[in-house]
């Protein structure tokens, strides 16, 4: 008897790892079997171009906006191109040199504080181009008298690509009450 069950017990084990071994055949080359790898090596799977790119995107965008609200665009030019188009409430600017000398200096000095809520950003890449909408709630405190003004804005920026680096060549914000 005991090597009967000696016998059999070698069977069950030998059936069990067979079974395991034809159900993971089974599997290679579909989808559960992708899921699996993915999940074994997530941790390790490099980032791709196009999310370094749109990381790199986002946060040329969220660098300006927060320079903004420290009411000092200090350096903030290295984000444009010389070229560059300003749009603001149906005017054109011109390039963000002229439109940051000539208009958002002499803004920002009127400004005691800006705050930018609700803050959305979306980034969509088309080769060496990418396009972006940031929508959000500005809040301005006035200086000379602490009026404080609310504004919905969205802003769209078309950036480009030159030598490893994102540049905005066009810019358009828009507000409203």
């Amino acid at each position: 008897i005991t090597s009967m069950k000696i016998t059999l017990l070698f069977i069950v084990v030998t059936l069990s790892i067979c079974f395991q071994s034809f159900s993971q055949s089974r599997e290679a080359g579909t989808d559960l079997a992708a899921i699996k790898d993915y999940m074994r090596s997530k941790d390790s799977i490099p980032v791709s171009p196009k999310n370094k790119d749109i990381a790199a995107i986002k946060s040329i965008l969220r660098q300006y906006n927060s320079a903004l609200e420290k009411l000092d665009i200090t350096g903030t030019d290295a984000f444009f191109t010389d070229e560059s188009e300003i749009f603001e409430s149906g005017r054109n600017e011109g390039s963000y040199s002229n439109y940051m000398h000539n208009h958002l200096m002499s803004e920002l000095k009127e400004f005691k504080s800006l705050k930018h809520d609700e803050y959305e950003l979306k980034v969509t890449l088309a080769g060496n181009y990418a396009f972006a909408t940031e929508t959000y709630t500005s809040n301005i405190v006035v200086l000379k008298d602490n009026t404080k003004v609310k504004r919905r804005e969205v802003s769209t920026s078309v950036l480009k690509k030159r030598k490893g680096q994102w540049k905005i060549i066009t810019k358009h914000n828009s507000s409203r009450k």
